[in-house]
């Protein structure tokens, strides 16, 4: 988990470092709603498609290191079932692009393209989740390294020569996600040709996989929840697009990049425990084990986390992206508003544990439920806090945007320790959990205001020992005698 974790987390750091560049390079070359229009697009047509994923690519994640064997013969027998899935929202695509925007005659080249890059991304997932349930979790970070750099690249290219059309980048985006998809797919065969000639049977990877049917209704809970997880972070963004206009999502979007730059890094910890909680969800010992070892990287990595974000969003901010961005000339600094999301990233990151431990548990549709419940709060709040301050100006609603974004964080930290069914693993460690939960927020709202308040944040360091010791350890440990289950 401690080397899946660094390998996966480094790369998603580089990654979005370079994709925020690449955003610095889009709202220098293209005007302020051109820019809202084209992360709409993408926003929207990531969301439509990512259910055509079906969540099949989390069960190889999950159950691909016991039969490495059946990796590649899994990935071929995915694509087939993805392919069909594909055909009625590709129809429904077709309807909902005038609903993007009411000139989409005139922006349909780009919206097709932001569609084939969604598509694309989809198709990348399956290779990915290979590698990483292949132990080469560090080649899946290279793809997404040089996915990112590729992309970058080909933006300061086109900004070189002075393009301004928003085409032209959409373009570069595509050319960026295909090099990383055919990547991924590439070493992933490299990777398992070692099996060739030695495929197997279906059902090597678990009982799941005999069959289309019992394979599609297992990994249904996580084909609901693909379709619905989006809207966890594009929410507030589109109630805003409905509420004030394209210009107020594009200033949220900048403010949100930071955050979601901060986001690879529960989402790296997520995709190296996964594999581990997987083999280990039939021995409770272990699965407590695992799940404690992961709270204490959470922990430790609170206050890196906190300090780092607040640091690079103030020095980066206002000086790579133009001054409306963070002057306040669109009613809000991003700067600002990233300070309240900062707080949401906390939350976020100390549910890493029960988060993974709902997608890997024997009951995949409390996973399912856990995340519509988190969506449906998310709306609800966010339309009545936007809709509530939007009349008062375009300050007002995003600050509440912000705010929505942050309180349903901590309702998903909250209800995930719940759905896991083990409050005991809050309780054991209340001291700790209450004390790190007091801390963040004191810290947060210091560096919000401005004031001393911030440096409360110093005292989470006081976790690194604990966190380094957890990652350091590679040891599996005596598990004792199995379940029956295992058996």
């Amino acid at each position: 988990m401690g080397r899946d974790s660094a390998w996966l987390a480094g790369a998603d750091l580089v990654a979005v470092f370079l994709a925020l560049f690449g955003q610095v390079v889009l709202t220098r070359a293209l005007w302020t709603e051109s820019y809202g229009l084209y992360i709409i697009a993408l926003d929207v047509f990531a969301t439509l498609f990512l259910i055509i994923d079906l969540g099949l690519p989390t069960l190889l994640a999950r159950d691909g290191p016991n039969a490495p064997h059946r990796i590649w013969p899994s990935i071929v027998r995915i694509y087939k079932l993805q392919f069909k899935a594909a055909i009625p929202f590709l129809l429904l695509a077709c309807f909902i692009t005038p609903l993007v925007s009411s000139n989409w005659a005139t922006h349909f080249p780009v919206m097709l393209i932001c569609a084939i890059i969604a598509l694309t991304h989809i198709a990348s997932y399956a290779p990915r989740s290979g590698l990483r349930a292949a132990g080469e979790a560090r080649l899946e970070a290279w793809t997404k390294v040089l996915e990112r750099a590729i992309t970058t690249g080909a933006y300061l290219s086109l900004y070189a020569f002075g393009i301004t059309s928003v085409v032209g980048y959409a373009s570069a985006f595509l050319f960026g996600a295909l090099s990383g998809f055919l990547l991924a797919l590439w070493w992933v065969k490299r990777t398992v040709r070692i099996y060739e000639g030695d495929n197997g049977v279906q059902g090597e990877l678990g009982k799941d996989w005999l069959d289309n049917r019992t394979l599609m209704l297992q990994a249904l809970p996580f084909a609901i929840t693909l379709g619905v997880l989006p809207y966890v972070v594009r929410i507030e963004k589109f109630i805003i697009s409905a509420e004030m206009g394209v210009d107020s999502a594009a200033l949220f979007h900048v403010a949100q990049l930071a955050w979601l730059a901060g986001l690879v890094v529960p989402q790296a910890l997520r995709a190296a425990l996964l594999p581990v909680l997987g083999k280990a969800r039939f021995s409770p010992n272990r699965f407590s084990r695992e799940m404690n070892a992961s709270l204490d990287v959470c922990l430790g990595l609170l206050p890196i986390g906190i300090f780092a974000g607040a640091f690079i969003v103030k020095g980066f901010l206002p000086f790579a992206f133009p001054s409306q961005y963070t002057d306040g000339s669109l009613g809000a600094s991003a700067v600002d508003l990233f300070m309240i999301l900062l707080l949401g990233w906390c939350f976020t990151l100390l549910s890493t544990p029960t988060y993974t431990a709902l997608q890997a548990g024997l009951r995949p549709w409390r996973f399912t439920f856990f995340i519509t419940a988190v969506v449906v709060f998310a709306a609800l709040l966010g339309f009545l806090l936007i809709g509530w301050q939007a009349p008062f100006g375009d300050r007002h609603g995003l600050y509440a945007a912000a705010l929505a974004s942050t309180l349903s964080a901590a309702f998903a930290l909250f209800l995930s320790i719940h759905l896991t069914g083990n409050w005991d693993f809050f309780f054991n460690r209340s001291k700790e959990w209450f004390f790190a939960l007091t801390i963040m927020t004191i810290s947060c709202i210091g560096l919000y205001s401005k004031t001393w308040f911030a440096g409360t944040g110093l005292l989470l360091f006081l976790f690194t020992p604990q966190a380094l010791q957890a990652i350091g350890s590679t040891r599996e440990g005596n598990v004792g005698e199995k379940s029956p289950e295992e058996e």
